[in-house]
């Protein structure tokens, strides 16, 4: 809870299904609660740059990030559009950070109420495979979390 007493629910999206729904249980988990709603995008950047081997110049870090801070802004307003009624009464702002999902996700759930991830439902021995963003987030994370499964396909 921050000073003035108002709680803050951080959600991770990378403009994935899971993520849309991770963002919509966020947005009506921070309205239930009376508190704000921070929408998180890791942007990753690339291990090396090629420009060693020849190749164009990367972008700017900078501009990289604020790349994935414009489409999670645009995710967050179709929730935001489809969901009015929670909108008004949560306050939200949209960031992105330059970063694996897991460590930006890790980092901005200090000092918060809930992290909600998505999960793409990949089953349980292969996201213990690849080291899952949500399994990750439980682990480290100083907040609870909350991973929302994928939402089912309509028939």
């Amino acid at each position: 809870m921050d000073v003035d007493g108002t709680g803050t629910v951080v959600v991770g999206v990378d403009g994935s299904p899971g993520s849309r729904a991770a963002l919509e249980h966020a947005l009506q988990d921070a309205a239930r609660r009376g508190s704000r709603l921070r929408v998180v995008a890791a942007a990753r950047l690339p291990e090396y740059w090629a420009t060693a081997y020849g190749m164009i110049a990367p972008p700017p870090v900078s501009e990289v990030v604020e790349q994935v801070r414009v489409a999670a802004q645009e995710l967050t307003t179709g929730v935001t559009a489809a969901h009015p009624d929670l909108a008004a009464r949560v306050p939200i702002t949209v960031e992105a950070r330059a970063g694996s999902a897991a460590e930006v996700l890790i980092d901005a759930s200090e000092g918060v109420d809930l992290l909600v991830v998505g999960h793409r439902g990949h089953g349980a021995l292969s996201s213990a495979m690849l080291g899952s963003v949500g399994l990750q987030c439980v682990l480290h994370a100083t907040c609870p979390v909350t991973v929302i499964p994928p939402v089912p396909a309509s028939a």
